[in-house]
């Protein structure tokens, strides 16, 4: 045979077994649907799955409709991941894909879902949304509780056997609060259940409440089953000495007291409304102000300005508490909580870097306990002109902040600039775990260094220790007009400046201000950071820090 008929037989060859490839691959339209909502299923693309519908489809079914199904069974399995094969044709118009939910309560759960395709697309109906079920049926769950597990001091002790502290941090039971409802349902929790509703019950409330059991059904049909698993008990990280400390230094009083080892995360103690009260959070947000500053290069702590009793932003005259006069240096101004230097520099910074700063520190981001509050400042879009920012730069204005996430601020800075990850069970984390760097440490260290002076020799001094060196800041945040006291005279000499949120005269009220103070100890190899807020209760400088002060001293013992 020629070489040009061997071309030739060898191009037919090709031919022929190209077209074999080509018809073997052929997919008809029904297939192509089939496939196309399985990929789109395995990626959770519920739009995308919708729209491979037929127009019969989608005329009975909404896109609501059609979402709704897939997350109610979802739910009601307690589901956590689905896992969607490949669609294969089993014959004429039906399609199989497989599909395993892994659920909370009843482990895996698998089968085919058959869907009927045509060359307008998915002729879908709401049993198709679930392995297991049949023309008709729906999925429903009865589910039975285990006993709550029991819980216990980070020494191991029960708190049955801490009658004098349980009562503070346990907390209670009852049916579920509405912020908790779609959270705890989604584990399995019947919405009659008794769950924690407050303190320690509420937030490890996952981890006392053990594995729920019961039955899955589809119509009448039993698709998994298993028996409700109660949980170990839950070793805490509350120090019975520490909180006996928290207590003490509440008195009873509305606010709340928060003690935390920095380097793990370990909350030691807490009483009140720590977790839950929002409040502004007045001058302690200058370690906000401070830090954007710095890291901005607006200012250095040598920095000086002219004393004055006031500030005037966006036309606005914002007096100094009390109507004090001061100024100086910049460390001098944070020292003695100098308004009429703050609130400017914070309209400079701008309320794109403020906002920036505060979220970093966890302002506007879920706080790490679950159930606390989050503490929030308006986005920097929202935050309004140059009045706005100052007030917000000095934790006024629609600045709000819970006690624990003035804690996490000033152990972000005691860690150098990183921020630990609360916690309130053990074992904490290591100083390997996963804090997050949110500050340069060279700017976390200055920031350290100014909070020095507060408690040396500015509006903390109540919260010195005996030889032991500590960091903090006082806030003092108005909620009324608060009444003045006699302004001070303005220094004779720049050492000399009075303490702008302190005001001994009992001619004044204290029942229009918030009290703050925020600390940690010692200032360079932390141990202990301690946050404070006291509702209507004067000056941070007069009653906050006081009352941290005994709550770090038995923070710096060994916790037990």
């Amino acid at each position: 045979m020629s070489r040009r008929a061997l071309a030739l037989v060898g191009a037919a060859v090709v031919a022929f077994g190209a077209g074999l490839v080509c018809g073997a691959t052929h997919q008809s339209d029904a297939e192509k649907s089939a496939k196309a909502f399985a990929r789109a299923w395995s990626g959770g693309d519920y739009a995308a799955m919708y729209r491979r519908l037929s127009p019969d489809a989608q005329q009975r079914f909404s896109t609501a409709a059609f979402r709704g199904a897939y997350a109610r069974n979802g739910t009601t399995a307690t589901a956590q991941k689905w896992t969607i094969g490949k669609a294969r044709g089993r014959g004429g118009d039906t399609y199989s894909i497989p599909v395993t939910v892994t659920t909370r309560a009843f482990g895996d759960i698998k089968a085919d879902v058959l869907v009927k395709a045509s060359g307008q697309g998915i002729e879908w109906r709401p049993y198709m949304s679930f392995p297991g079920m049949a023309a008709g049926e729906q999925l429903t769950r009865t589910t039975k509780m285990p006993p709550r597990a029991e819980l216990l001091a980070r020494n191991g002790t029960p708190f049955s056997k801490l009658p004098d502290i349980a009562p503070d941090v346990l907390g209670g039971v009852g049916p579920m609060l509405p912020d908790d409802v779609a959270r705890l349902t989604a584990l399995g929790y019947p919405r009659d259940a008794q769950v924690g509703t407050s303190g320690l019950q509420r937030f490890l409330q996952e981890r006392l409440g053990g594995r729920p059991g019961g039955d899955l059904r589809a119509g009448s049909r039993l698709l998994a089953h298993a028996e409700p698993m109660p949980a170990s008990a839950v070793r805490t990280t509350i120090s019975p000495a520490v909180e006996r400390a928290a207590i003490t230094a509440l008195a009873g009083r509305l606010g709340g007291v928060v003690a935390v080892r920095p380097r793990s995360g370990e909350i030691l103690a807490f009483a009140g409304i720590p977790f839950s009260g929002l409040q502004p959070p007045g001058s302690t947000m200058k370690i906000l102000t401070l830090t954007g500053a710095l890291e901005a290069k607006l200012a250095t702590p040598k920095s000086k300005y002219p004393y004055a009793t006031s500030a005037k932003l966006s036309g606005v005259t914002l007096d100094n508490a009390n109507g004090e006069s001061c100024g100086g240096t910049l460390a001098q101004a944070f020292a003695v909580s100098c308004n009429s230097v703050f609130a400017p520099l914070g309209a400079a910074l701008g309320g794109m870097r403020l906002v920036n700063v505060a979220e970093r520190f966890g302002f506007n981001h879920p706080a790490d306990i679950t159930g606390a509050a989050m503490s929030t400042i308006p986005k920097a879009s929202e935050i309004g002109d140059d009045l706005a920012v100052g007030s917000s730069a000095i934790g006024q204005g629609r600045v709000q902040a819970t006690t624990l996430e003035m804690a996490k601020v000033a152990a972000t800075i005691a860690l150098q600039g990183r921020a630990p990850k609360l916690t309130l069970v053990l074992p904490g984390h290591d100083r390997s775990a996963p804090a997050t760097r949110v500050v340069d440490p060279k700017t976390a260290r200055t920031v350290r260094r100014l909070m020095v002076g507060v408690v040396r020799d500015g509006t903390g001094v109540r919260a010195q220790l005996p030889g032991v060196t500590v960091a903090g800041k006082t806030g003092t945040a108005e909620l009324e007009t608060t009444k003045k006291c006699p302004p001070t005279p303005p220094p004779t000499e720049l050492g000399q400046a009075p303490i702008p949120e302190s005001c001994q005269d009992s001619a004044s009220r204290t029942d229009d201000t918030d009290a703050w103070f925020t600390a940690f100890a010692p200032a360079r190899k932390p141990r202990i950071v301690v946050a404070v807020m006291l509702v209507r209760n004067g000056a941070g400088g007069d009653t906050a820090a006081p009352a941290a002060r005994g709550v770090l001293i038995a923070g710096l013992k060994r916790p037990g």
